[in-house]
């Protein structure tokens, strides 16, 4: 059997995830805060996901959050710096955190696939109306981290595919307040994305794609 991980399972989207993952065979392993995972320390996560053996064939990060508590800015003057640290703590300094302990986690010499969770709205190239800055950013530079990883594991990891996912607007709590946003169910979005990343090849490694697998500018 496979094996598979995910990251942030006990959120709408990761539990879809873990759930879709099962029905196609996988033993899944999931992690959250509830394990002790606190992303926002680097101590936690050397700690928790030090303790994970693996390999996994799989591996989903499933983490983030829109406004650590505030609100999306709907200008730069709504900026609170406080705020923005704690975001990209959360949504770009914890997925590298992650990415940083996947060498020892990924096989060496067989096919395994990472997707990281990140968002169309990172996309320089796609921005048309601006806001959200700190949300924007800090997946642009998750985006940034994932592309970088995707690079300098696949020098030893040949047959990895390491790439960002952006799993559309999902019916979730961390969407509650958007419901003016065409909304996917979790467990079509985990569909979804299971789909679109066990169909990428390697030369695909690094790169940024949707729920319907088409690639997202930068």
């Amino acid at each position: 059997m496979k094996n598979a991980l995910v990251i942030g399972a006990s959120g709408g989207l990761g539990s879809a995830l873990t759930q879709e993952l099962n029905t196609r065979g996988y033993a899944v392993f999931g992690l959250s805060r509830a394990d002790g995972l606190d992303l926002t320390d680097p101590n936690s996560v050397t700690q928790v996901l030090g303790a994970l053996t693996g390999p996994f064939d799989v591996i989903f990060v499933a983490t983030g959050t829109l406004a650590a508590g505030g609100v999306p800015e709907k200008s730069l003057a709504a900026i609170d710096a406080q705020r923005m640290g704690e975001i990209y703590a959360v949504n770009a300094i914890g997925p590298a955190l992650i990415l940083a302990q996947l060498e020892r986690l990924i096989p060496r010499n067989k096919p395994c696939f990472v997707g990281v969770l990140t968002a169309r709205v990172g996309s320089i190239g796609d921005n048309k109306i601006g806001g959200w800055h700190s949300y924007r950013a800090s997946k642009a530079a998750a985006n940034q981290i994932v592309r970088g990883a995707a690079i300098e594991l696949g020098r030893k990891h040949r047959d990895a595919v390491i790439v960002a996912l952006h799993p559309g607007t999902v019916e979730t709590n961390f969407t509650a307040n958007y419901k003016s946003h065409a909304m996917v169910p979790a467990p079509e979005a985990a569909t979804n994305l299971c789909d679109v990343l066990f169909g990428l090849k390697t030369s695909q490694s690094g790169g940024f794609f949707d729920f319907a697998g088409i690639e997202v500018a930068w």
